[in-house]
């Protein structure tokens, strides 16, 4: 155990430095107002802002130096939702066209069919006689099988 600390001690008094106050809201409200005009703290500004609020210089550096990195981590969560809502959209749209891919090569083996019918002599015979549905395919593949599509 660190021989600095004891259990009975309380927190201010394992400290040497002076117990820091929570700032006040209309103070939280007028550093929000100074950071929202400019994210970067100058020298004089930062003096005058300080005895405004009545805090210490090096309070209101580090305040500023924590809500930049607030700033940085909060934008970095708005880029990866937009991207995440990109992706979504991408995604959704990538789903449509494999559908209406689908529907077009089916459409398009319809019209291989058609074009294999009504190129062979003995497929219109059938289609002219009363043949069925199984013999119709059945004449289709057997037809010309290099015009169907992979």
């Amino acid at each position: 155990m660190n021989s600095h600390f004891h259990q009975s001690q309380t927190p201010s008094q394992h400290s040497s430095k002076p117990s820091k106050k929570r700032l006040a809201r209309e103070q939280l409200q007028i550093l929000e107002s100074s950071f929202n005009a400019n994210q970067k703290l100058k020298a004089e500004f930062k003096l005058e802002l300080a005895r405004q609020l009545g805090v210490p210089p090096r309070q209101v550096a580090i305040w500023y130096q924590n809500r930049r990195a607030r700033h940085r981590v909060e934008t970095k969560e708005q880029e990866y939702n937009n991207i995440q809502q990109e992706l979504r959209n991408v995604s959704a749209e990538k789903i449509k066209l494999e559908k209406e891919v689908d529907m077009l090569k089916y459409e398009l083996n319809k019209a291989h069919e058609m074009l294999i019918l009504a190129s062979t002599p003995s497929a219109t015979s059938l289609l002219s006689s009363s043949a069925s549905d199984d013999d119709i395919c059945q004449l289709i593949l057997t037809c010309k099988p290099h015009l169907w599509l992979a």
